[in-house]
């Protein structure tokens, strides 16, 4: 793949050499090799004048661009402009609130002035923010590209998600593992349960997949979230389902996307907490649960900007809210 070639703004000096080439009949391709910059800079530049009317004009063309800089917004200068605001964004950070948390909450809260989760992102990405990037869940600079998991083996003894029963009232779950790195030689894995309507988290650090571990592990989040039925992939660990006191069903082979909600939350642990290549061996089950009770305790877009306590409460899923550290979750960052 070739390189892309670095973008730098055409000063003086540049708009200068343009003009005399150009008069003097040189082409586009050949400005871009003596200025070092893409053809396309340059036919950019000589297109916002219209030969018919005037020959460009290096000292002109100076003057136009130096005046659209000086209107155009930087990144993030809303934020960086307002301290109070500014500081308000900072505390919600700290608390390890994504932008998309904060900006959601002023929207519901009538706060003002308020900003929106690109903002948010762009401040971040700015100069003036990069210090703060340590506090997002991925502690990046920059977006990076989605990721999809491999397929699954399939398992005997399964029924489809496809026969789940759609019943007002029932309680519906998604359930997976995600496991210690091959090289680290440990068989310490998490269990994770998710019920798709108020996406709360249950589950537990199990130390091996094996049927003794795995059905008292997943007979526990199951009933901490009163689930009625629970989606699985068709990982030989849950070939044991009918002993997991509820009713279970299964993806399609090699179909994880058949249950998004507890991909996407394994997602979310992996980049606050465990990512990819953490040995699962030195974390604590404590630990983990922490970890659990603060993104239970995050506020979400599809909830209307409420935890999913908040919901979970409102629909009679839990009586009430556990009482769980967070200090030992927001420490282990």
């Amino acid at each position: 793949m070739q390189k892309r070639q670095e973008f730098k703004h055409l000063q003086q000096k540049d708009r200068d050499r343009i003009h005399d080439l150009y008069l003097f009949g040189h082409s586009q391709k050949g400005i871009a090799e003596v200025l070092g910059v893409s053809p396309g800079t340059i036919s950019r530049e000589l297109k916002r004048y219209d030969k018919r009317t005037w020959r460009y004009s290096a000292t002109r063309a100076q003057e136009d661009a130096e005046l659209k800089r000086l209107h155009s917004k930087r990144p993030g200068m809303k934020i960086a402009e307002n301290h109070a605001l500014r500081q308000q964004v900072i505390q919600e950070l700290k608390k390890l609130r994504s932008p998309d948390e904060i900006a959601g909450r002023m929207k519901k809260e009538g706060v003002s002035p308020r900003v929106g989760k690109n903002a948010i992102y762009k401040w971040l990405y700015s100069e003036d923010g990069k210090a703060y990037c340590r506090y997002l869940c991925t502690k990046r600079t920059k977006p990076r590209g989605r990721r999809y998991l491999e397929a699954r083996v399939l398992i005997p003894d399964r029924k489809s998600h496809r026969t789940r029963p759609d019943s007002p009232g029932l309680i519906h779950t998604e359930g997976d593992l995600f496991v210690s790195p091959q090289k680290s030689g440990s068989t310490v894995c998490g269990l994770l349960v998710v019920e798709k309507e108020s996406k709360l988290y249950s589950g537990a650090l199990i130390s091996n997949k094996s049927a003794a571990f795995i059905v008292p592990a997943m007979r526990r989040a199951t009933r901490a979230v009163s689930a009625d039925t629970c989606t699985l992939d068709n990982g030989i660990e849950n070939i044991c389902h009918r002993n997991f006191d509820v009713d279970t069903y299964f993806c399609d082979p090699g179909t994880p996307t058949q249950k998004p909600d507890v991909e996407g939350s394994i997602g979310l642990v992996r980049r606050w907490f465990l990512p990819k290549g953490t040995d699962l061996s030195t974390v604590s089950n404590e630990t983990y649960q922490s970890q659990l009770h603060l993104l239970n305790h995050k506020y979400r877009r599809s909830l209307g900007y409420r935890s999913a306590y908040e919901d979970a409460l409102e629909r009679g899923i839990i009586k009430r809210v556990p009482r769980v550290s967070l200090q030992m979750a927001i420490a282990f960052r």
